[in-house]
């Protein structure tokens, strides 16, 4: 993480001593009292300006470098200077089936089209959602009057997104002129702009453009657009130059731009999804059936400046190739919301070794399903491993273990100092542990010290007059009653030395046969 500078570095005091410092050794001001208000403000005025200044060469200074900018909108221009795309905020999705009963009404039609736009609301943690289908779903009559609407790979899972859907315009001006296009909204999803260009304003017949990162090859007459964060925090819609990196709209033509305006990841986990209308058939409303295969994922805030930061150099370096582990990972942590981080390994540093093999491990973000996952690891495969590996490598999912640390603070405070009791005190100290874990801890390549963290509880409270933390870590495993159960359990850590006292490996308490028990190393042994 890059630092930050304090005007304290530069400080005030010092720059107007070290001034004075220099006057009284010239001879002309030998008898000049510095401490006389006219030159005690003259040079408060000296030192003002050389503390501003040198605060603004060092801010500026740091701006100008990826690993040491501190603004949002610095550190969005290094990484599309290396042509990096800085995600935005996303949209939440949710996978349903969606089917209509009319059994036994007469003259029902053969097929029926749910229209693009169909809205869903969801109440999560108190807060209705809408979510909304992106294009029109068909389902035909299976005889007995059941329609099953069908996605387009002729599946029954659809998928509706959470979000507003908004619509911008712009017309084409003078081919002169550089046009910009600014979408004056923070909490769109790139993702799901769909751009479309008419020929006239009054014009109903247009061409619908696609996005850049889709394009595999780019000439004068591709029709192709590239959406990025501008400095003020809005989106700019940006088109080819109309010579060799695609086409450009005339002077005269209508842009119309439609794209999601979302929640991020506070649309999440929802799990009942009610539709907002009804489909009418010979004039009779009838009720949308709805089943939720999959809760509503994927939601998530605009790209994190740390995030940008690291990922930004490897994608610059993979070029959209995967060669290196670091290729893998800047890959699919850009392109999968639903990834929190993920672990790459090779096959000749895995154990047992396994040649012509790439590892992948997927820490996902909390509550995603089992069969968004499987969506996941296909997607990266089919969409990329398989297209932009750079030699035939077989890409290998391992699922990560959980360790759980048990942990265990201990420490005295003195009332006097606060006006916190201490089971106030407790509380505080219990959910600082879990935001530390979340924050520094429940990633790939993540180290747990605790000094550091004993460090932090220290600095909680001024009551809090000292700390000591005894950790263990925790495997857990799923065994069948009444079976020989045979598994390896291996830990992140060493295992403390055999003991003839302590015992170094337990369970928790369990009941077998009407009876409680725990099991043990043998003492001396592990």
């Amino acid at each position: 993480m890059a630092s930050t500078i304090k005007s304290t570095d530069l400080d005030f005091t010092n720059i107007k001593q070290k001034l004075k410092s220099h006057f009284q050794k010239k001879t002309e001001f030998n008898d000049y009292d510095f401490e006389a208000s006219g030159l005690s403000n003259i040079l408060d005025v000296l030192a003002y300006n050389t503390h501003v200044n040198a605060l603004t060469a060092n801010y500026s200074l740091n701006e100008a470098f990826l690993t040491t900018a501190q603004l949002r909108s610095s550190v969005v221009s290094h990484a599309q200077t290396l042509g990096y795309e800085v995600s935005s905020s996303t949209a939440a999705k949710a996978i349903v089936n969606l089917s209509l009963n009319l059994a036994g009404v007469t003259g029902r039609p053969a097929q029926i089209a749910l229209a693009e736009g169909t809205t869903f609301t969801s109440s999560i943690d108190g807060v209705t959602y809408t979510f909304r289908t992106r294009e029109t779903f068909f389902a035909q009559d299976n005889g007995t009057g059941l329609y099953i609407f069908k996605a387009s790979d002729d599946t029954d899972n659809i998928t509706i997104f959470e979000g507003v859907e908004k619509t911008k315009t712009f017309l084409v001006g003078e081919k002169d002129e550089r046009q910009i296009y600014v979408i004056p909204d923070v909490t769109m999803d790139i993702s799901t702009a769909v751009v479309e260009v008419f020929e006239t304003a009054s014009s109903s017949t247009f061409v619908t453009y696609t996005p850049l990162s889709q394009a595999i090859n780019v000439d004068a007459n591709t029709t192709h657009f590239s959406i990025f964060e501008s400095p003020n925090g809005f989106y700019e819609l940006n088109f080819g130059d109309g010579i060799s990196f695609g086409k450009s709209p005339e002077p005269g033509e209508k842009i119309v731009v439609k794209y999601l305006s979302n929640k991020g990841a506070a649309a999440n986990n929802g799990t009942v999804f009610t539709p907002s209308s009804t489909i009418t058939i010979n004039s009779i409303a009838y009720p949308l059936n709805t089943v939720t295969v999959t809760e509503s994922t994927g939601g998530a805030p605009q790209q994190a400046i740390e995030s940008i930061r690291q990922l930004a150099p490897i994608a610059f370096a993979a070029q959209k190739r995967l060669v290196t582990a670091l290729d893998y990972k800047g890959m699919i942590e850009t392109n999968f919301a639903q990834v929190k981080n993920a672990a790459v390994w090779s096959g000749d540093q895995n154990i047992p070794i396994d040649y012509g093999s790439i590892y992948i491990s997927l820490n996902f973000q909390t509550g995603t399903s089992d069969p968004v996952k499987q969506k996941v690891k296909d997607e990266i495969v089919g969409n990329f491993t398989n297209n932009l590996s750079v030699m035939s490598m077989t890409t290998k999912f391992t699922d990560p273990v959980d360790v759980f640390m048990e942990v265990n603070v201990a420490f005295q405070f003195d009332p006097a100092l606060t006006g916190k009791t201490l089971g106030a005190m407790e509380t505080d100290i219990y959910q600082f542990i879990q935001t530390y874990f979340a924050t520094n801890v429940e990633n790939f390549d993540a180290v747990f010290r605790k000094s550091n963290m004993a460090t932090e509880i220290d600095a909680l409270d001024a009551s809090i007059l000292n700390s000591s933390i005894t950790v263990k870590p925790s495997l857990r495993q799923d065994i069948t009653i009444n079976a020989l159960n045979t598994f390896t359990l291996n830990y992140p850590v060493k295992i403390a030395t055999p003991d003839d006292v302590l015992h170094r490996v337990s369970s928790s308490s369990f009941e077998f046969g009407g009876v409680i028990g725990t099991m043990k190393n043998r003492l001396s042994s592990t």
